[in-house]
């Protein structure tokens, strides 16, 4: 089934991420299926943070997926795929380098302009069934300094069509879906290739203590593979290793 059918829009949600839950839980929804709000009360980021998003500006979805044959081990992969998605479209949109930040954040420069928050079902050691939330910053104006964000307002001075950006995700999302499907070591290689401070050294949070490591790759288990200073290259996880706050 091709990603963006069907459409199920609501007003208010506490979370678009939880009502596709819901549904699916219920087999309401399958693949493809998309989950829309105008407004979200509730929306979280990673590690449990608020989404902050302007009710009616920006565009807030979660979409279903259920991958044909998806060990629970590679379930990175679908990082991927919605990462290099959102991605695409935001360059082509604003015209400019667009990177994603590990895990799952995309950046234009130094500034967020969307996030992703991805919640799997794993039955024994497959992925059955994953919901998607992606939230784009496409018609807010004004953001706290701290969250050191942007908008595709922001970036091109033009409001957006916030149903023409849907679609330009669902087809990003379904070319994406097709390339992981037919070519998985290219869907790696384009990956690693928009990794944000991929080559350069950046400043990070290991194990409690800041240090400085340059971004590599990400393995197959979704871990980030660093050069530390001293040259000692190795894979970190959540867990242990973040970004330093900008």
């Amino acid at each position: 089934m091709t990603i963006g059918h069907p459409i199920i829009t609501f007003d208010t949600l506490e979370s678009t991420n939880k009502t596709a839950a819901e549904l699916l839980s219920l087999s309401k929804v399958q693949h493809g299926a998309v989950i829309l709000a105008r407004e979200q009360t509730s929306g979280l980021g990673q590690r449990g943070r608020s989404w902050i998003s302007k009710a009616g500006a920006d565009l807030m979805m979660s979409v279903v997926l259920k991958p044909p044959v998806l060990r629970a081990e590679d379930q990175f992969i679908l990082s991927k795929v919605v990462s290099l998605a959102v991605r695409d479209v935001a360059e082509r949109i604003t015209g400019s380098d667009v990177r994603i930040k590990w895990p799952n954040d995309i950046l234009v420069d130094r500034r967020k302009l969307a996030g992703i928050l991805i919640k799997n079902d794993v039955v024994g050691d497959l992925v059955t069934s994953s919901v998607v939330g992606v939230g784009i910053n496409a018609n807010s104006s004004e953001f706290p300094e701290e969250l050191v964000a942007t908008s595709l307002f922001n970036e091109t001075g033009r409001l957006m069509d916030l149903g023409e950006l849907l679609t330009g995700v669902c087809a990003a999302l379904n070319h994406w879906w097709g390339c992981w499907q037919e070519d998985p070591a290219g869907l790696d290689s384009h990956y690693c290739e928009r990794l944000w401070a991929r080559g350069r050294w950046a400043e990070v949070v290991l194990d409690g203590a800041s240090t400085q490591a340059r971004p590599m790759d990400v393995d197959r288990h979704g871990r980030l593979i660093v050069e530390l200073e001293g040259g000692k290259v190795a894979a970190y996880g959540l867990d242990r290793l973040r970004f330093a706050a900008r």
